[in-house]
């Protein structure tokens, strides 16, 4: 047993330039920008005591203050989401830190609750979540991260390729699931420390 606040700080890193899609926190879902939706999505979770986007750009910045969210500018280069929410970690109030991808808690409803009351509780430094990939869906494709884990949910590695892989097909009779990793991480202060202390 641990003994962590129950309660936590969600930190939603979200980024104008994105490769894959820019200007994805300012676009428009149901008349709301996809950051207010994921936003609001985490005011829902009874554990989340306090919110904050973590952002590069003025856009954002205002967009978040006009909704009545908090906002934190960082305009210095970061690595990663993670890093970026590493810059703001002395500005939380709660000793454990959600890093909340800008659209993960609206494809995966429930995924906080699933998250928080289990970390609390294990003692880890550091946690995220894994989810079965549904039938059907494409295993070959790289967007899809995989992950593999041991008997007791430790990750061991990340794939993009289709984990696992048979040479010569399924053999009959296995287990074919393949598990996909969610873009979520939970961490204690002094583990996002560290972990942003690492080299590249």
């Amino acid at each position: 047993m641990t003994n962590l606040d129950p309660m936590v700080s969600v930190c939603i890193p979200a980024r104008q330039g994105s490769s894959r899609f820019p200007g994805k926190p300012l676009a428009l879902l149901a008349g709301k920008p996809l950051i207010q939706h994921v936003y609001e999505a985490a005011k829902q979770v009874p554990q989340v005591g306090q919110i904050m986007v973590v952002t590069d750009h003025d856009a954002i910045l205002h967009t978040v203050k006009d909704f009545g969210g908090e906002v934190c500018l960082v305009t210095e280069p970061c690595r990663t989401g993670t890093d970026r929410v590493a810059k703001v970690a002395s500005q939380l109030t709660y000793d454990v830190i959600v890093n909340l991808q800008a659209d993960e808690v609206l494809l995966h409803p429930g995924l906080l609750n699933d998250l928080i009351q289990p970390f609390v509780q294990s003692g880890a430094g550091i946690g995220t979540l894994k989810r079965k990939l549904p039938q059907g869906e494409d295993r070959e494709n790289p967007s899809i991260v995989k992950v593999v884990t041991d008997r007791q949910g430790r990750a061991l590695y990340f794939s993009r390729s289709p984990v696992p892989c048979w040479r010569d097909g399924i053999p009959a009779g296995t287990d074919d699931a393949a598990w996909i990793h969610l873009g979520i991480y939970i961490f204690t202060k002094p583990a996002l420390q560290q972990f942003s202390e690492l080299p590249s």
